[in-house]
This record gives C-alpha cells, structure tokens and sequence, in this order.
C-alpha cells in the first residue's frame, strides 16, 4: 500500500513542526503550508494528498473559506485542528465540509488515531466518504445541546423533514433582513438572535464569507 499523504496547513511555525514530526514518526509522508496559496499550490504538485489538516486562524482567507474551496476541487479528508473551540465555529467548520473538527491543545494520540481512521474510510469510501449536507446536519443535532444556535425545529427542516409552515414565514423575513443587511454599513446593529438566524441562513445559502462576518460578529460580542 502506498504511504498515505497529509498536508498539514498552519502558519505557526512550532506548531507546523510539531504536527509534521508527529505524523512522520506515524509513518506518513508529510506536506507543509503555511497559508491557503500555499496549500493550492501544493495540491496542485501532489495528487496523492489523502488527508489536509488545517488550522482556521491563516493568514489571508481563513480556513472556513479555504475548506470551501478545497471542497469544490478535491475529494480529500479534512480535519480543522484549531485554538477556536465554540460551537459556532464547529458547526460551520462542520456544515462547509471539514469531516472531523479538533481543537487545541489536542492530544497527539487523539489526533493520530482520527487522522488514521478518516484515511481508512477515504480510502475504503471514495466519494461516499465525504460528509454530505444530512449528514451534518446531524452533527449539528447533536451538537444542539450544548449550542442554541439553531432551534430543533430548524434542523429538522434542514434535513428535510417539514414541520410547519411558519419557518417558510419566517424565511420570507429573513430575506428582507439580508436584504437589508447587505445595504447596512455593519452588522452591530442587530441582536444576537437576529444575527444567529441570519448565521444559519448564510450556511443555508452557502454564502461562507457573509458567514463568517456574522460568526465573527457573534463572537466579539459573547466576549465582550
């Protein structure tokens, strides 16, 4: 069997180094970036990349957006190792596509045991391995019990399951608050709730960098 490939992505130097002495003492070969042209750039000369491990703190496009990106051109597992442990982040990182989510400090054997099954199933999977929009939308459940971001009645609609009519009412309000808001000079205005719905909206819509303006404002504010 060919020796599996990790591209680790993370710009912190002593962290970066940690991570590729880890996996190569694992027995894996081992690609290092530092940002996400790097990472395009050495997906681009390795074909063979069968894990990327990336922090979302990056320089330039954060992480969340360069998983998006990574999805639409690679069928590769992906594994956010990041110092960002609400869940906010975590059912983002999770909806646009990461298949495991891991925060820092981590626990090395953790890490590698996550790393060696996710290859496993990739390998034994293919496409079928990646996680697909029902499917998080059941790690979101979970998640929901420690994170009242969304409503239980909003992921079961996600998932398909029609409860009532009201969140078709309430969608048509959403809209004109999108509306408005791309007409806005910020964000700041809004409450949190208003801006946890318009969160779950932007997921919903794929519109990533409009989400990660939200989440970030969300974050500020449960901060502060």
């Amino acid at each position: 069997m060919q020796t599996p490939v990790i591209l680790i992505v993370e710009d912190e130097d002593v962290t970066r180094l940690n991570l590729v002495s880890l996996f190569e003492a694992e027995g894996y070969k081992v690609i290092e970036a530092i940002d996400g042209d790097d990472m395009h750039d050495k997906l681009t000369n390795n074909d063979d990349v069968n894990l990327v491990v990336m922090d979302i703190n990056l320089p330039g496009k954060n992480g969340l957006i360069l998983a998006r990106e990574l999805r639409q051109k690679r069928k590769v597992g992906l594994i956010f190792l990041t110092g960002r442990d609400n869940d906010v982040d975590r059912i983002l990182g999770l909806e646009i596509g990461a298949d495991d989510y891991i925060t820092k400090p981590f626990n090395p054997r953790e890490l590698t045991i996550r790393a060696r099954n996710l290859i496993t199933r990739t390998a034994l999977g293919g496409e079928e391995s990646a996680i697909d929009a029902r499917t998080s939308d059941a790690i979101a459940l979970a998640i929901r019990y420690a994170c009242p971001i969304f409503t239980y009645e909003d992921i079961l609609a996600r998932a398909g399951i029609i409860v009532n009519s009201t969140k078709e009412e309430e969608d048509l309000l959403l809209e004109e608050e999108e509306d408005k808001l791309a007409e806005d000079d910020g964000i700041t205005s809004y409450s949190i709730e208003k801006l946890e719905r318009l969160l779950e909206k932007a997921i919903e819509k794929e519109d990533y960098e409009k989400a990660s303006e939200i989440r970030d404002e969300i974050t500020r504010r449960k901060t502060n």
